[in-house]
């Protein structure tokens, strides 16, 4: 079990607020942290992590405290991974001796090079590899200590729609090999959805809602046929309506909306995509 109730004060766009957070999270599931833009989701895994201090409150993990005010333990005592968007690997080593740097283990090396499809490339320098094989070294090297928890800030997010896929399936795989807690911070739907079996929404540093993807979601989009989360790339009118260019699964798509169903959209807004037995709808997700 992951305990954390903390406060701390944050700078936002508009000024400073307050992350006063509680959640629990049962030992071994894989949970997302989801929400607009600096409501507090990344600090959140860094307080876990022990890379922030609360300002108050308290972090226990299976029993042990991490944080209570009086304890601080240091974040290589916290047995935690943490893999991030920007791989932070060691360009002026190999990828079996990034790996290695973690934990001097080499049959588990091997193994996690072959889980994540990397056999071959144990010695290739980390300039000479594709970013999709540079995150599956970081991801590989985060679970070479083998951690109870595994913290992911968006490490998806730079790559292409193919690659996000299998690097989700390599996922899915260390989780279920090695049982650990995984808590992921994503802006997609689809892979919270394929990943995690809870969710925690957060707005302006507070969790306003919980529980599985299905009822987060589907909450938001209602009772539909099919729903897909998408991004408005463009909006143009044209006589009498609007014609709204939205990207969805690395496709793009055309969504006819009336003047009322445009209303308050612009581009770059966060939007769910469904249909009913007639017709397409499009809504924006509130703040996401």
């Amino acid at each position: 079990m992951i305990e954390i109730s903390c406060k701390k004060e944050l700078n936002g766009a508009n000024g400073k607020f307050l992350l006063d957070v509680n959640l629990n999270i049962q030992k071994g599931e894989f949970v997302a942290l989801y929400g607009k833009s600096g409501s507090g989701k990344t600090t959140i895994l860094r307080m876990l992590a022990g890379f922030e201090t609360p300002d108050s409150g308290f972090i226990k993990v299976g029993g042990r405290t991490f944080f209570d005010g009086d304890i601080n333990l240091a974040a290589q005592k916290r047995n935690i991974g943490f893999l991030f968007q920007d791989y932070a690997l060691f360009d002026n080593m190999n990828v079996v001796k990034n790996l290695l740097f973690a934990k001097n283990d080499h049959a588990l090396a091997s193994k996690l090079l072959e889980i994540c499809e990397l056999k071959g490339l144990e010695n290739a320098s980390i300039s000479s590899l594709s970013g999709g094989q540079k995150q599956r070294v970081a991801l590989a090297r985060a679970v070479m200590r083998e951690p109870e928890i595994l913290l992911l800030d968006e490490p998806l997010s730079a790559l292409d729609n193919d690659m996000r896929v299998k690097l989700q399936d390599y996922l899915l795989k260390f989780h279920e090999e090695f049982g650990m807690s995984v808590v992921l911070v994503s802006h997609d739907v689809g892979e919270i959805y394929k990943l995690c079996s809870k969710v925690f929404v957060l707005e302006k540093g507070k969790i306003i809602s919980s529980g599985s993807s299905a009822e987060i979601f589907l909450r938001q989009s209602g009772s539909q046929k099919f729903a897909f989360s998408g991004k408005v790339l463009d909006i143009k009118r044209q006589d009498a309506i609007f014609v709204v260019l939205v990207l969805v699964a690395g496709q793009l798509c055309e969504v006819v909306l009336s003047d009322a169903e445009a209303l308050n959209l612009k581009v770059a807004d966060e939007v769910i995509v469904s249909a009913k037995a007639f017709g397409i709808n499009l809504k924006k997700v509130k703040d996401v």
